[in-house]
């Protein structure tokens, strides 16, 4: 039974009218109002798995995110996370937390990926994962994405918490695709230019008034300063570098 979740999506949405926050959603006709499926989400910032659960909230269902080990092992974290039934993901042993994904989506439920893995910083659609695609294929559901934009004005990496009201939120579901698995590499490329159309549709469909000039939110081909995919990736790259030196120190320590 589900104690948790119904608590959280009423506060979220009680946030959202008091924050007069603009939500523009699209496509959840795409989210089934029973059996499994696996929505695939962009990942712009901290309030994504909110945003990312919304459309099934408003067909009546919860999703059940992977999310990285790291978080379920923090001691009010953990128990927090488990309460939603969200699944824990061990970068280190991909084939039982891509078999936890299959039989809870075997089960009828709507489990929530980032196929980024990692925030991109750049706000654009990273390189996508393989795991979407194989999991989707081997649990015989569909696979719909869902492209969120306007959450990293809200709490994004590197960044203080934006609470202040009215901000423009825009949410596509796309329209499901069918994975086979039999080639992985295609049908992930697929899925990655379905979802840089659709982020590229919310982007756009903002009043300009919400895109100015050189804007730290925006991608640099949409007029703003955010890092380029490159430039974000080098970030990320000396970011683990001197997180995994930290760790060593530690251990020596």
């Amino acid at each position: 039974m589900d104690l948790t979740y119904p608590v959280i999506v009423a506060a979220a949405k009680t946030w959202f009218r008091l924050s007069a926050m603009d939500i523009h959603m699209s496509g959840t006709e795409h989210i089934p109002t029973s059996g499994g499926a696996l929505v695939a989400v962009n990942h712009v910032s901290y309030v994504d798995y909110l945003m990312g659960g919304y459309p099934a909230a408003q067909r009546g269902r919860y999703t059940r995110f992977m999310a990285k080990k790291e978080i379920f092992d923090v001691p009010v974290g953990g128990p927090f996370m488990r309460s939603f039934g969200h699944l824990e993901v061990d970068r280190e042993a991909g084939a039982a937390s891509m078999r936890t994904a299959v039989d809870a989506l075997r089960g009828g439920e709507i489990v929530g990926i980032f196929p980024e893995a990692t925030i991109s910083q750049s706000f654009l659609i990273k390189e996508l994962k393989s795991g979407a695609v194989r999991i989707a294929a081997e649990a015989d559901v569909p696979l719909i994405p869902i492209v969120v934009w306007g959450t990293q004005r809200i709490l994004a990496k590197g960044r203080k918490i934006d609470l202040s009201r009215h901000h423009r939120i825009d949410i596509e579901v796309g329209e499901p695709m069918r994975p086979t698995g039999e080639d992985p590499a295609a049908e992930t490329a697929e899925l990655k230019t379905r979802m840089e159309q659709m982020l590229e549709r919310c982007i756009l469909a903002a009043p300009e008034s919400e895109r100015p000039a050189g804007a730290w939110w925006l991608p640099q081909q949409y007029g703003g300063s955010a890092p380029t995919i490159e430039e974000a990736a080098a970030a990320y790259k000396e970011e683990r570098r001197l997180r995994a030196e930290a760790k060593a120190a530690k251990k020596r320590r």
